[in-house]
């Protein structure tokens, strides 16, 4: 018999609206295949590292903003754990802290993943994107990632999301 292409799915969010949708897609996913599913949030603590260095951010500062993304992270994780129990799907959810590439991809490993899930990039405006640092990071994952690495694009995701 041949081995299914996944079995194992690991999405990566950042609290964007294109990492959650990212995430509906996973639970779709997981729902019609019947996989296993991992969310992973990373707080980017080696950026907020190099801004302090930078003296860009005081230690304090960079204190107070690590612990808002945590709590970012934990309410994201929450909220996508609820979408995958209202479609009766089993996830695993983790807060990792580090550099954010490094981070998913070694916790794809450690999952066994088949597949990584990334959001699509944010809205540009003025041709800059607002967040350059999760630019960078998808890239990185890309480039870095064992396994395949799915970037989801999928318009109308909520609509579809409500019907599955």
């Amino acid at each position: 018999m041949i081995k299914p292409l996944f079995q194992n799915i690991l999405v990566a969010v950042n609290g964007s609206q294109t990492s959650i949708h990212a995430a509906m897609y996973g639970i779709m996913m997981a729902k019609q295949y019947h996989l296993n599913m991992k969310v992973v949030y990373v707080v980017d603590t080696a950026t907020l590292k190099q801004l302090t260095l930078s003296k860009f951010f005081v230690a304090d500062e960079s204190a107070d903003y690590e612990s808002n993304l945590t709590d970012d992270g934990e309410h994201s994780l929450k909220y996508i754990g609820d979408l995958a129990k209202q479609k009766g799907v089993k996830i695993e959810t983790e807060m990792r802290k580090g550099a954010v590439w490094s981070e998913i991809v070694t916790a794809a490993e450690s999952f066994e993943a088949n597949l990584i899930l990334i959001g699509a990039n944010e809205e540009k405006q003025y041709g800059v994107s607002h967040h350059n640092v999760v630019s960078v990071s998808r890239s990185e994952i890309i480039a870095s990632a064992s396994c395949s690495v799915l970037v989801v694009r999928q318009p109308k995701i909520e609509q579809m999301f409500k019907l599955c």
